[in-house]
């Protein structure tokens, strides 16, 4: 039976990349029969066909986090004689590598715009050992917009990148109206006044300013709109710059919830928003369409390669345009066509054909390093 190396520091804990990977791998233990073996610092509770392996990780000094997860895990792997490594954290080798962020020192320089530090040196130095001297055979991008900065950044073939988004579980809708209506009254929302939903762990990357103060734009021209703020951040400051927009009375922030209530929390809204300054993919954006929602983003979140201008969303590109897409989606009509169309998208970007695609990759990747051990017995035999 072959064996499959899955590497991350937390997996399947909070976080996207961390539950990207539990529910990928679950996804390829069903579809390709492998065994698979999680190498990880901390692991959730997983299936009785796989083999966890704890990995050390040190973190103090804070500059050896990475180099350490990278070390170790080395060291547990290399004995075992896997027929794949698939690592969703950067490490010193393995066959494909899925970029859930972009080059390190791109995101310091270029996203955070802070000066580079030891721990910001260390990881660039394990992600470029493993770029370029780690025999990855394939990299596999969440986003266009993650490949064309991995591009910018790495003189690396474009035929060895794959472009495979995160999967999206469909909820079961039905009942969704009696949900709608239950989540309104403890919401204290009017059944017949539009809401639109934020979601985020980070409101000030993700743009919820930009929402506020174009939630009072569209106030000051009477507009009846609504805001649900879900997740962490920050909200007594986003409380109080509301009350200063004139809109306190319009934002409802529920804080962090489950994934049952969020479900929930979606069927009450009518269209969904995220302005981030940068997003590799933005997993909320599909969970928004699989519920139904048509979506606003900005141009810089990687989700964008989902989204059809008009057709289930739009794409702001400049700020002034953010008030404008609103007040299409305050149509009805319009509405009621888009949201059709976004749970259509969500339909073909489930975890079943993310997972159909890694699969593809999987065997294509087995089959490269076959030829060579082939090529090995040939030339054995033949001398």
């Amino acid at each position: 039976m072959k064996k499959v190396a899955v590497i991350i520091p937390k997996y399947g804990l909070a976080g996207g990349a961390e539950q990207f990977a539990r529910i990928l791998t679950d996804r390829l233990i069903a579809l390709t029969g492998y065994q698979y073996h999680i190498f990880a610092n901390r692991c959730q509770a997983v299936e009785n066909n796989v083999v966890f392996h704890k990995v050390p990780l040190l973190t103090f000094p804070k500059f050896l986090t990475t180099v350490s997860f990278a070390y170790f895990a080395a060291k547990k792997i290399r004995p075992n004689n896997f027929s794949l490594v698939h690592s969703h954290e950067r490490i010193f080798f393995a066959d494909i590598f899925t970029m859930h962020g972009i080059p390190h020192r791109y995101w310091v320089e270029n996203i955070r715009r802070k000066r580079i530090s030891l721990f910001d040196m260390a990881t660039d130095w394990v992600e470029r050992r493993l770029v370029l001297k780690g025999n990855c055979r394939k990299f596999v991008a969440v986003s266009r917009l993650t490949k064309e900065i991995f591009l910018s950044r790495y003189d690396v073939s474009e035929e060895k990148i794959a472009v495979i988004h995160p999967g999206v579980d469909l909820p079961n809708l039905t009942g969704s109206e009696a949900v709608r209506r239950r989540m309104r009254e403890e919401l204290g929302i009017p059944a017949d006044v539009p809401v639109m939903m934020f979601v985020s762990m980070n409101f000030e990357i993700k743009g919820l300013a930009e929402i506020i103060a174009a939630l009072a734009e569209l106030k000051k021209q009477k507009r009846n709109l609504r805001l649900v703020v879900v997740g962490k951040g920050n909200i007594n400051k986003f409380r109080k710059a509301a009350a200063q927009a004139g809109v306190g009375q319009d934002i409802f922030f529920t804080g962090a919830v489950d994934k049952d209530k969020l479900t929930k929390l979606y069927s009450a809204a009518d269209f969904f928003i995220m302005l981030s300054r940068f997003d590799t993919f933005g997993m909320v954006v599909s969970e928004a369409m699989a519920a139904g929602l048509p979506v606003i983003i900005s141009n810089n979140v990687g989700a964008r390669d989902i989204v059809r201008e008009g057709e289930n969303g739009f794409i702001v590109v400049r700020p002034s345009d953010i008030v404008a897409k609103i007040k299409i989606l305050l149509d009805e009509n319009i509405r009621t066509m888009m949201k059709a169309n976004a749970l259509e998208t969500a339909k073909r970007c489930t975890w079943d054909e993310a997972a159909k695609k890694y699969s593809a990759l999987y065997e294509e990747i087995l089959s490269d390093k076959a030829i060579p051990e082939q090529a090995c017995v040939s030339n054995k035999v033949a001398h």
